[in-house]
């Protein structure tokens, strides 16, 4: 097909987005207050997700009464509050499993997902369910309700609906275990925070001084440094101690080990016998099926082709940080992974003339905040309202409400720093999903920035603005996207293996001077980031994008060699250090072939974790159509907003790509940013 031939069909995708659309004037109000206004406790909590499961089955036994021929209002409209009371039930315990404060609570959160997991199970291996559907007339719906109607066909096909029923009947036991196997793995991992103890401040020499301001010796005289990202990151990046660097690495590579070590080698036997029991050889074969990628050969088929695109650029990085590290240690042979990020900020300084530290003053947590808030309004002609007395799972919890002219559109949370047994990672996670004109759509993000205090501003770090950025794009899609007629195709819906691509888009307005001088200003002088300084930023951050991209390469073979074969001939630690062995550009330690414990999107993303750097390839094809000198300007902005965020999960990926580009996704954009370094 010729690009021609992609236009076109890229402007009938647009005219039918448009034909579809409906004016904020032409949808009713929706009151709905933040989803913990009522602060339940456990039990209530418990109470709330109980009528919200017995709404889903009302909807059910709604559908299953119809008498006489099967239509959209008696047919997928129950279906669809069906989805809508499971979706609901399924954010919010997932929010608290990974939030709350309280240890009992998340105990109580997590019994209550299975719950709603076993729900969902159930309706996926309703074979009555399913033939209502098939039965549908769909002669005079629109493209969005065909669409949704033949993805959920398709993916009860592929959850095992046309098999028999003692074999639906061991599936759903196979599902539950899993569920239950599954929280387990992603609760080990919150609930193992680890410290490296030291005994003098000389052992933070590099760090930055508000790192070590608020490093204090405790009772008992040493200083504890945590696996938390506040901490860890910095170290990594600044502390000139090899041996802290070392240590903390270690410990934080080593979380949930050696408790998920035997949780991993059940969930891979229960994905397996799944995988097997739907027709298919492997899990990585069966999980691919309903995504962009289409096959486990094809995602191993991905692998290979980053291996070749990064391999030389990638070892030409390796050679330049061999030669910054031998000024320290004179005939070293080999960079090992925990010291890449320590010798990159090395050479960044010695080769660029840039410190990362000299960004941090200028990027204080409540100016970034305000910043990026500032940054998706001006993208997306919309505006953020705080609810100030608004109340949360807890009392850092702040509630936002995104305003479109003068409606509210949808609401979001960010709970944003470290605490005891929250989620470690950073993540944006639906809490309610759209429903035009019935149900808002909502959203959280919850991170582990730094936190400002009375006497210290939270300074950021380069890659933690860049994060915010990531995260905040999911927001973005969620909400924007969360507009739809059926709660089944909100911006969650759409294929895994897209969902990253407008987050990982919305990070390169971090290399935006005009963007960042909006809101990038010194905690102390007010004065904005010098235009010199994030030129010389720009330019460093270039060097290191190959070999970020192979380190990725290699998480996404472990994420796919661990589920490609039967779970009997697989090791999680020989898998994991010969894959980092292999595509990582530097040397693991042995301590390394643990990583697998803490690396929890073998939980959620299971063998799809190449969906970073597809979603990357994607990402930079988009971006390029922007005003990269401040991408806020022209009309990019919002043909992107139309063509890729509003039509949520309504239809294919490839149809949201080719809309807004006018063509199928290419290379030749990711293949310019991994190369950027060392252009001519």
């Amino acid at each position: 097909m010729t690009v021609q031939t992609f236009r076109i069909r890229a402007a009938l995708l647009l005219a039918a987005v448009s034909a579809t659309s409906v004016t904020p004037a032409q949808v009713p109000e929706v009151d709905q207050p933040p989803v913990w206004s009522a602060q339940p406790d456990a039990a209530a909590f418990g109470r709330q997700e109980d009528e919200r499961l017995a709404a889903a089955q009302r909807a059910i036994d709604e559908l299953r009464a119809v008498k006489g021929p099967r239509t959209i209002e008696n047919t997928l409209v129950p279906y669809d509050e069906a989805q809508r009371q499971l979706g609901n039930a399924d954010g919010l315990a997932s929010l608290m499993e990974n939030l709350h404060p309280d240890a009992a609570f998340r105990d109580r959160a997590t019994a209550i997902d299975r719950k709603v997991s076993a729900a969902e199970t159930d309706l996926q291996l309703d074979h009555g369910v399913y033939q209502a559907l098939a039965a549908l007339d769909l002669a005079g719906a629109d493209a969005a309700t065909r669409y949704y109607v033949e993805r959920e066909l398709r993916n009860y096909r592929l959850g095992g609906v046309n098999l028999n029923p003692a074999q639906r009947a061991r599936l759903k036991v196979l599902q539950d275990e899993l569920t239950a196997a599954g929280a387990t793995f992603d609760r080990n991992i919150a609930d193992d925070t680890r410290t490296v103890k030291l005994a003098t401040a000389a052992d933070l020499d590099g760090l930055p001084q508000d790192f070590i301001d608020s490093h204090r010796p405790g009772a008992d005289g040493m200083i504890s440094v945590t696996t938390n990202y506040p901490d860890l990151i910095p170290v990594q990046k600044y502390a000139r101690s090899d041996d802290l660097r070392r240590r903390l690495t270690v410990e934080s590579h080593n979380r949930a080990w050696p408790a998920n070590q035997a949780v991993l080698q059940q969930i891979l036997r229960l994905r397996y016998r799944i995988a097997r029991l739907l027709g298919y050889a492997s899990w990585a074969d069966f999980f691919a099926a309903n995504k962009m990628v289409g096959s486990g050969g094809n995602i191993g088929r991905f692998i290979g082709e980053l291996d070749r695109v990064t391999r030389e650029p990638a070892g030409r990085e390796l050679a330049m940080l061999l030669r910054e590290k031998r000024k320290l240690v004179p005939g070293a042979s080999q960079v090992f992974g925990y010291e890449a990020s320590y010798f990159s900020e090395q050479l960044r300084r010695s080769e660029y003339g840039f410190d990362s530290r000299s960004v941090r003053p200028y990027l204080p947590y409540d100016e970034v905040k305000q910043g990026i808030l500032d940054t998706a309004a001006a993208l997306f002609h919309i505006s953020f309202r705080r609810e100030p007395d608004a109340k949360a799972w807890d009392p850092s919890v702040e509630t936002w409400d995104v305003i479109e002219g003068e409606r509210m559109i949808g609401r979001f949370y960010l709970d944003m720093h470290p605490r005891p047994g929250k989620y470690s990672h950073a993540a944006a996670a639906q809490v309610l999903a759209g429903v035009r004109g019935r149900q808002l759509p909502e959203g959280t993000l919850m991170c582990n920035f730094p936190a400002p205090t009375a006497t210290d501003p939270g300074l950021m770090d380069y890659n933690d603005v860049v994060s915010f950025f990531h995260e905040f794009g999911h927001l973005m899609h969620h909400i924007i996207g969360g507009q739809q007629r059926w709660a089944g195709v909100s911006s969650f819906s759409v294929e895994q293996d897209f969902v990253e691509a407008p987050s990982q888009m919305l990070e390169e307005w971090m290399h935006s001077g005009k963007v960042l001088a909006s809101f990038a200003h010194h905690y102390q002088t007010g004065e904005p980031i010098p235009a010199e300084l994030v030129a010389r930023m720009n330019r460093a951050e270039a060097f290191g994008r190959a070999g970020f991209v192979a380190g990725q390469t290699a998480l996404a073979a472990i994420s796919y060699d661990i589920y490609r074969k039967r779970p009997q001939d697989v090791s999680p630690d020989a898998v994991t250090l010969r894959d980092l062995r292999r595509y990582g550009p530097t040397v693991p330690l042995n301590s390394d072939a643990h990583f697998y414990a803490a690396f929890g999107h073998l939980n959620g993303y299971s063998s799809a974790y190449y969906t970073y750097m597809w979603d990357k390839v994607i990402a930079e094809d988009f971006f390029e159509q922007f005003d990269r000198d401040d991408p806020r300007a022209g009309d990019a902005p919002m043909r992107y907003r139309r063509a890729v965020l509003e039509p949520g999960g309504s239809l294919p990926a490839t149809d949201l790509v080719r809309a807004f580009l006018g063509r199928p996704q290419g290379t030749r954009a990711f293949e310019k940013w991994i190369g950027e370094e060392f252009a001519d």
